[in-house]
């Protein structure tokens, strides 16, 4: 399941968007089912993410898609999640 950007933008300043994100995250893992975070740009984000109890993230936070990719391919860039 993919947790879609628009909620992640404010989840460090919306007690709206922490709250769903919270209870998407908390969804999918009473379902078994994998949970993505799209669009991380900050730190912060990735923190709340993290205590959340999501571990997979994407977004400019982690690494710039052309540039990881590239880096990806040339085999200097390993994949990690949060």
């Amino acid at each position: 399941m993919k947790i879609d950007r628009r909620f992640i933008y404010d989840v460090t300043t919306s007690a709206d968007d922490a709250a769903i994100v919270r209870a998407t995250i908390g969804l999918a893992h009473e379902l078994g089912i994998e949970v993505v975070a799209e669009g991380v740009e900050t730190i912060g984000q990735r923190d709340f993410l993290i205590a959340a109890g999501c571990k997979i993230a994407q977004g400019y936070y982690l690494g710039k898609p052309a540039a990881a990719a590239s880096e990806l391919l040339r085999g200097k860039l390993q994949i990690a999640a949060i």
